[in-house]
């Protein structure tokens, strides 16, 4: 989940409950009695940025020659996606190609609006359980993505060794490193709590690893956590600037030495490192005991096919989706956009080949999707989440009662 991918999208998730249960057959202009004769295939997705738009550009031109057609593809921004999407299925305009953030895969999915894969015969052996879990909806896979992505700890080593720290695996640890590297201008570590997803997802390795569940945030587990990041910000470990940071303001505040240590993801190790002199490290997150495992959000966009009606384009939309998973495209597109290969083998090789994205790598081996328990739903649980870090940051409730509130709705 990276960059564009968790930009606000709040409320759009009540859109999709909106449109009819099924959406099948719905299309753009041609019929699905084409006979084949496939020349464009129109794709959406929401790569606005570099390098990430060439990269995943260059990609799709490259599968789109071996299928022989050309791409007409259109980019918009993250926040903008799942509205357009409900629009285009509901007024039969779907693109051939689709593009979505996995945890929207679901409720798109649960419209009627896209084709299940095994419709077109595309191989699903060898990904990881996660990222078949979040291509799934009702037993069967829509979606598949090339590369994966996770969230961990970035931490200044310099800023480490100098106040004598070490990393730390345990909130105890955590909270006292962040003390102890809080000084002037500087806190001890910064991450994301805005009232997005992104804050949500930030927040999801502290409350699962502690045994919290979407299903009911207003748990003792969950609140712990929760508990956590209030006292980081309350004792001033952290800038109260947390509640209205995205990530790449996380990484600004990292790369300026005015956070020793911070929450991000593997999409900042480019930036990080055209930066001279920055000598950082990447760990797991702290877990609340030792012993516990971490249990990390997975991140990471998938392909789709559609429902357009026209059965020779989504035949051929069906080889760009197959292309774009295959081991030459996962391996490239992961070394130029520092992700991890969807497929188990592949990530191995690519982790030893790559050492600084060995720690995700090793977390997307057990990474839950957001949509693994509550499906389509999801999105209104990523609301709650957010919505209880909010008040509970801004000191309006305790964390036990932010998230009870939120859980009930008030």
């Amino acid at each position: 989940m990276k960059r564009n991918s968790l930009t606000v999208r709040a409320g759009l998730a009540l859109a999709a409950i909106a449109l009819p249960a099924v959406l099948t057959g719905c299309g753009n202009s041609t019929s699905a009695s084409s006979n084949g004769d496939v020349k464009t295939l129109s794709v959406l997705d929401y790569y606005t940025n570099e390098p990430d738009k060439t990269v995943i550009g260059d990609a799709l031109n490259q599968c789109a020659q071996k299928a022989g057609v050309t791409i007409d593809r259109q980019t918009i921004t993250g926040a903008s996606l799942i509205q357009k999407v409900l629009q285009q299925a509901s007024s039969k305009t779907l693109p051939d190609v689709l593009m979505l953030d996995n945890p929207d895969l679901q409720q798109i999915a649960s419209t009627g609006a896209l084709a299940p894969l095994s419709d077109f015969k595309i191989p699903t052996d060898g990904f990881a359980d996660g990222v078949l879990q979040a291509g799934t909806y009702n037993g069967k896979v829509y979606g598949l993505a090339p590369t994966v992505n996770t969230i961990a700890l970035f931490y200044n080593k310099d800023l480490l060794a100098k106040a004598g720290v070490q990393p730390p695996t345990t909130w105890d640890e955590l909270k006292a490193a962040a003390a102890k590297l809080t000084s002037g201008g500087q806190y001890g570590i910064a991450f994301d709590a805005n009232a997005t997803y992104e804050g949500s997802w930030q927040f999801l390795p502290f409350m699962w690893s502690n045994g919290g569940d979407e299903k009911n945030i207003a748990t003792p587990q969950t609140a712990e956590a929760l508990q956590l990041w209030t006292d980081l910000v309350k004792s001033g470990s952290a800038s109260s600037g947390v509640l209205n940071w995205k990530q790449a303001d996380v990484k600004d505040q990292f790369v300026a030495g005015k956070a020793a240590m911070m929450v991000n993801g593997p999409w900042q190790i480019p930036p990080l490192d055209k930066v001279q002199g920055l000598n950082y490290g990447i760990v797991q997150l702290p877990v609340k005991t030792a012993g516990q495992t971490e249990v990390a959000p997975l991140g990471g966009e998938t392909w789709t096919v559609p429902q357009t009606g026209n059965k020779a384009k989504q035949a051929k939309a069906a080889e760009i989706v197959s292309c774009m998973n295959t081991d030459q495209t996962q391996l490239s597109l992961a070394k130029q956009r520092n992700t991890v290969p969807s497929k188990t083998t592949l990530a191995a090789q690519f982790s030893a080949e790559n050492p600084k994205l060995a720690v995700f790598t090793n977390l997307i081996k057990s990474a839950r999707a957001r949509t693994g328990e509550l499906g389509a739903d999801w999105p209104k649980a990523a609301t709650k989440i957010y919505t209880a870090i909010q008040t509970a940051l801004t000191g309006k409730a305790s964390p036990s009662d932010a998230l009870q509130q939120a859980q009930n709705g008030q």
